[in-house]
Formats: C-alpha cells, structure tokens, sequence
C-alpha cells in the first residue's frame, strides 16, 4: 500500500469540503413568502361557498315528497326521455 497515494487523496478530499464562514443574520431567521393568484384567491371563496353549501336543497326535497304523497306529482315520459337523452347525447 502506498502511504503518500492515500495523504494525497487525503488532501483532495479536504479541500473539496465546503468551508464553513460565519453565519449571517439572515440566514438565522429564513423567511419564505408565498403570493396567490387573483384567480386562486376567487377559487379559494367558490370553494369555501360550496363548502358552506348544504349537500341537500331540503325545499325541493320537502316539495317533492309532499307532491307525491299527496298524489299531485306528474312526471311525463316523454318529458324524463327528453332529459335523458338530452344529458347524456346532447
């Protein structure tokens, strides 16, 4: 083995490490900032809007239940075809 080939690697290898200098003020207390888009913003409210939003329209539900029990609920066929068709090819 030859010793003077490992003190030169030796050497390399220390002055290749990254020397170490006083820290500054600024990199005590990093800081990191972050700005949203207009558009974020608006997305961010329509989102809390549907958040805030009942999953269920209980009028329409309560309508709907009443028309039925009381036997005034008509639904046309042709009208339901009409939807479908248009929803899912038109």
């Amino acid at each position: 083995m030859r010793i003077d080939a490992y003190m030169q690697i030796s050497q390399l290898y220390q002055a290749t490490k990254p020397k170490k200098t006083g820290t500054t003020e600024s990199a005590k207390n990093p800081t990191d900032t972050v700005e949203f888009s207009d558009f974020a913003r608006e997305l961010q409210i329509a989102k809390q809007a549907v958040n805030e939003a009942p999953d269920v329209r209980a009028d329409k539900v309560n309508e709907l239940k009443n028309a039925i029990n009381s036997g005034t609920y008509d639904m046309s066929m042709d009208r339901l075809a009409d939807k479908l068709v248009g929803r899912y090819f038109g």
